[in-house]
Order: C-alpha cells, then structure tokens, then sequence
C-alpha cells in the first residue's frame, strides 16, 4: 500500500487546490473578456451619427469635430477620396459575417467594412497575448462625398506593461509563496517521520536509539524529540533495573528452595514426600521461567553457535527415557543446522513445547523441517486443541486453558508465554494451529545463521 506522508498529502491538496482556483480564474477572466469586448465596441448607431455629423460640417471644423468625438480607444478620422488603403485579407468567419450584417444595416447607402486589425500597443514580449486583449477593430465608412471615414476601436482590457492580464502576478506570486510554504513544511515535519520511526524501533532490552537534534526546526518539534530521547532512556533504565530485581530475587529463592528439597529427603511419609518434592519442583521450574524472562528482558541471552537439530533430539530422547510418548521425525536438510543464540533459552523453548503436548495432549509428534532461511519445529499433540479465540491470549503471562487456576489441573500459565518470549528474543515466530488429528500444533520458526551474512 503507497504510503502517503502528511507533508505529501497537504502539499497535494495545495497543488489542487491551486490548479482548480488557476483554472476557475483563467475561465471567468476569458468569458467575461469577450462579453466586454464585444459591448465596448462601438453601437451602429453611433457610427452612423458620425458619419453623418461628418459629412454635413463645414470642411474648416471637421478637424475639430474629429478630435471632439476621438479618445485612446476610439480614433476616428478621414480619408481623402480616391486614396489607396492596404487593407489585411479578408477573414472568412462567422462572427466576422456576422458584424459586417449589423453595421451595414444600421448605415444603408453606405459601403461598410469592418476589419480586425492590429496596432502598435502591442508588446513584444507576448504579442499573440496582447492581440486578443486589444481587441482592435477597424470601421471604414463610406461617405457621399467619395471620402472615407475610419474608425479604430480598440477596447484594451487591464494588463500590465509586459501584456500580460492584471493580477497574473500576484497569482505567482501567490504560487511562489505556497511553494516555499511547502518546502518549509516538508522540512519542519521531517523530524516527526524520524520520531515515528523511532518509536516502532524501541526495544527496551537495549539501548535506546538517540533521534538527531533538530536543531533548525521549529521549538516544538525539538522540545517533542528532546522529550521522546528523555522517555526511552527513562523506560530502558526502569525496565532494567526491573528485570535485574526480579532476577537477583528469583536467584536466592532458587537457593532456599534447593536446600528446602534436600530437607524435603527426610520425611518418612513417601506419598507426602514425592508431593513436597513435585511441589518444589514445580516451585523450581516457575523460578528458571522466571530467571530467563529477566533475562530477555535485560538484554542479557548469551550468543552461540547451537545445533537446533541435535538439541531437539536430545530433548526427545529425554523425555522418551522417561516414559513420554515422544516422536520425532527431522529432514536430512535439518541436520547441521546452526542456529545463534542462547542455548539454555532454546532448550528451555523445546522442553517448554514437548512438555505441554506431553501433559495435555498426551503425545507430543516433532517434525523439523528447514525453509530457507529458517528451521521449522511444528510438535502435535493429541489433546482437545485449543480454540481459535483463545490462541493469543494462552501465549500471554498467567493464561490457562483452564480457569480454575488449581495446580493439579495445569501449571502457572508461564510455560508457553516464556517460549514466546524467547522465540522472539532469537528473532523468531511462534504459532498455534489445529493438528491434523484434531490436538494442537505449535509451529516455531528461527533464523538460520549464515556465516557472512
């Protein structure tokens, strides 16, 4: 999926927003262009009025006459009779056939030609530009005394001095503006991306990533960045010093307990006994989960190259030696399959595993498979499975299939979230599924070391 950023997305609605006010703006500047051009220009009834003011003044006056009814954009003037005019080819248009028909009915008697023509305003720079703002039309009236009256119409509209239509201008300037508003922002939230970034790499088992200072951009954002460094050296060094607690106590309850076993020895009940020393086992075994767990959680798994497959078979062979019905079945591509890590952590992950299949599913069926780049375990019991809506939560802490929470019908609910704590550790992926008998199928995959890589 394209992922849009907010500076893109607002820079976006900029853009469109721009084009669509240019393109509303350009319309209703052109549409009402033409509608002013063609009311300014002059009425039939006006030229015909000239025309005739024209031939009944006294030759003596009719230089004054001319400039009285003249203006910048109404020129009128004389032609003396018989001269030769150098008139522009004929335009075949209809809206030139159209303006010939009107004047030539308002002058009856009369020879009219109307003739678009150019004049000397127009710029250089934009002459094609210039020509459809002037609008210039050229009038030639014919008199009764042979001579010709010629009128230039223009009906410039507001343009600046370069042709160009008044408020062009600003409207780049305008643009120019949102431009460097855009840059401006895209740098300013720039950090906010980093920030962003930073969060979804935070891993409290190391150390914390330090964001750059943004040193040019806005106080709010430094003061955001500055606060978020803050926090996750904060939350590290709490987790730590957490974890290194629970660790240091876990360790001396760990001691008491294996000295209260070797007192355990001495009670002459044995069915007393062995429940003292199951329950100190179990007592025992919660202590490991809960010194590996430190562990994770500070950072503090030991790196080693392990063979996951022979590990996986020691592990079954164990338990087969003690009377649980284990089976396991591994690939020839499985064999010598180095995997980094901590080696009490993944034997503890594959004990974890084969007991629970063992215990409530009353068979536990491993299968190894290697799919470049990871080794899969997938072990299969034969128990009631667990449903689909409970899956996650059973990988959580304190979480059992069973709510009773009675020590005779299950263990603490660690088992399975410290596996999951550990898989993930090694940078690996637990799953649980439906076995195809019916019981559960827990599926584990970890990365494959690749010398180089």
């Amino acid at each position: 999926m394209l992922r849009v950023t907010l500076a893109t997305l607002l820079a976006l609605i900029v853009l469109v927003a721009l084009s669509a006010i240019s393109l509303i703006i350009i319309a209703v500047f052109y549409r009402t262009s033409v509608r002013e051009n063609e009311s300014a220009r002059p009425s039939p009834g006006r030229l015909a009025a000239i025309a005739e003011m024209v031939e009944r003044s006294d030759p003596a006056m009719r230089r004054t006459l001319l400039a009285a009814v003249s203006s910048p954009q109404f020129a009128v003037r004389v032609e003396a009779a018989g001269a030769v005019a150098v008139l522009p080819p004929p335009v075949a248009r209809p809206q030139q056939a159209r303006l010939d028909e009107i004047y030539s009915n308002a002058l009856p008697g009369r020879e009219v030609t109307v003739w678009p023509t150019t004049t000397s305003t127009h710029d250089r720079w934009f002459p094609r530009l210039a020509r459809a703002m002037s609008n210039a039309v050229e009038f030639r009236i014919g008199l009764r005394s042979g001579e010709t009256l010629i009128v230039d119409a223009t009906t410039r509209l507001p343009v600046t001095s370069f042709g160009l239509p008044v408020g062009l201008g600003a409207g780049l300037f305008g643009t120019i503006v949102a431009l460097l508003a855009l840059l401006v922002m895209q740098r300013e939230t720039r950090p906010l991306a980093q920030l962003a970034a930073a969060v979804d790499r935070v891993d409290l088992s190391a150390d914390p990533p330090p964001l750059p200072e943004a040193r040019r951009s806005a106080p709010e954002i430094r003061a955001v960045v500055a606060a978020f460094n803050r926090l996750q050296t904060r939350l590290s060094e709490m987790m730590r010093a957490r974890m290194t607690l629970v660790g240091g106590i876990a360790h001396d309850v760990r001691t008491f307990a294996t000295r209260l076993r070797l007192r355990v020895e001495k009670i002459p009940d044995a069915a007393e006994q062995q429940r003292a020393v199951a329950d100190i086992d179990d007592m025992i075994r919660l202590l490991d989960d809960a010194l590996l767990s430190s562990r994770v959680g500070a950072g503090q798994l030991s790196q080693e190259m392990v063979d996951f497959a022979a590990l996986v078979r020691t592990e079954a062979d164990d338990r087969r030696t003690q009377g649980g019905r284990v089976d396991l079945s591994a690939d020839d591509a499985t064999r010598d399959v180095i995997v980094l890590g901590d080696r009490l952590a993944l034997r503890r992950i594959v004990a974890n595993i084969i007991d629970n299949a063992v215990k409530y599913g009353h068979v536990a069926r491993l299968r190894l498979q290697l799919k470049n780049p990871a080794i899969v375990l997938t072990v299969d019991d034969e128990g009631p499975g667990i449903p689909a809506d409970r899956r996650q939560a059973m990988l959580e802490p304190f979480n059992r299939l069973e709510t009773s929470r009675n020590r005779a019908t299950g263990g603490a609910g660690l088992g399975l979230a410290v596996v999951r704590s550990l898989v993930e550790a090694h940078d690996g992926t637990i799953a649980l599924m439906t076995a195809p008998g019916g019981g559960t199928r827990v599926r584990i995959e970890l990365p494959v070391f690749r010398p180089g890589a």
